[in-house]
């Protein structure tokens, strides 16, 4: 059942400590089955190419999702894709969630495999887009990276869908919020929304429509440009309930 319209929920969290397994689903991807307005066994597929298609994550993400009770699938491009019909799997999906890594490399093997075309095509089929960190940034058309070594860079050659920046682990990684309101103040990025950890950021269309969390005491950001300086709005999240 896809959404009644194009949805995107872009995070810096979705995970928590389990006993039994490596990690369970947390609020923020149990929410994005919510949005996708799916009464049956949520359809879940998710991308861990950030992060150069490691099995093992593959693997701990299944153990998670049998926990969660979704139909899960892992969506992998290296060595080779590892299904055929790449667009008919994701319109067949409720949620798509891209994990962290390296978005810089993301886009590239994305665009090499023409997958910035059918992400797009999915999306305005109602099929919700989700993801954390890299998984976030890439539906902007940018925001900040270590893609490319230690020191925090700009990224903006994002997808697009989302005509924002965007500033993941704003309250976890000292560099982040001097970087992003740097970037916003001299025009590289546009105006950018921001996520501590634990927090997502809801889009119909192309237009914010909420702010979410898994953890209390967190918040969400606007940093947008006035003159040659940037300022900073907060906004507070809504607490979802843990599942």
């Amino acid at each position: 059942m896809p959404a009644d319209q194009p949805t995107i929920l872009a995070t810096s969290g979705g995970y928590r400590r389990a006993q039994r397994t490596s990690f369970e689903f947390n609020a923020l991807i149990h929410h994005a089955v919510e949005l996708s307005g799916t009464t049956g066994r949520p359809r879940v597929t998710h991308l861990p190419t950030a992060s150069g298609d490691q099995r093992w994550l593959g693997d701990d993400m299944v153990e998670a999702a049998r926990v969660a009770g979704f139909d899960f699938s892992n969506l992998y491009l290296f060595p080779m894709p590892n299904l055929d019909d790449l667009e008919g799997h994701l319109l067949e999906q409720d949620v798509v969630w891209v994990n962290g890594g390296s978005v810089a490399n993301l886009l590239a093997v994305w665009r090499v495999h023409e997958l910035d075309g059918v992400f797009r095509r999915v999306w305005e089929a109602g099929v919700v887009l989700a993801g954390v960190s890299a998984g976030s940034i890439c539906w902007y058309t940018g925001g900040t990276t270590d893609s490319f070594g230690p020191e925090l860079r700009a990224v903006t050659n994002g997808l697009g869908f989302l005509p924002y920046g965007n500033g993941v682990h704003y309250d976890s990684e000292a560099r982040r919020r001097p970087l992003v309101h740097q970037l916003v103040a001299d025009g590289t990025l546009p105006t950018t929304h921001c996520t501590d950890d634990g927090v997502g950021l809801v889009y119909r269309g192309t237009e914010l429509v909420e702010a979410v969390s898994e953890q209390d005491g967190k918040g969400a950001f606007v940093v947008s440009r006035e003159g040659d300086r940037a300022v900073e709005e907060r906004i507070e999240p809504r607490r979802l309930r843990t599942p």
